[in-house]
């Protein structure tokens, strides 16, 4: 099991950025496919992101062009870098850690077992 502590919300204009940060602690994340999910009021849960254990990323459609995973495994941190906001973006994001390796779109089916506290994204229009 990994602890996963979230930071980096917060409210921003139409076209500007922010970058989201999930801590990992209790289990180094190279062993961890991790993702970003986000859910706004009444609607579902949405893939955003994925990075797998190889290091390679994957996006959500709605995303793609705009935001960045990464991850930094001397800090044992995951990010997500978030780029021409829009309203639309306004949600809870979460990030997510599994043990399953995943690849394209599987990375959205794969059970996620290990779930940060979420962090508000608002984005004014």
């Amino acid at each position: 099991q990994v602890q996963l502590e979230l930071s980096g919300g917060g409210m921003v204009q139409t076209g500007g950025s922010l970058r989201l940060s999930c801590a990992a602690s209790g289990r180094p994340i190279s062993g961890y496919s991790l993702a970003w999910f986000r859910q706004a009021p009444g609607k579902e849960r949405e893939f955003v992101s994925a990075i797998n254990k190889n290091g390679a990323a994957y996006y959500g459609d709605a995303v793609k062009g705009r935001f960045a995973i990464s991850r930094d495994s001397a800090k044992n941190t995951v990010y997500l870098q978030m780029n021409s906001l829009q309203p639309e973006d306004t949600s809870l994001y979460y990030c997510a850690a599994s043990g399953h390796y995943c690849a394209s779109d599987g990375c959205t089916r794969i059970p996620y077992d290990d779930w940060g506290q979420g962090t508000q994204v608002t984005v004014s229009s």
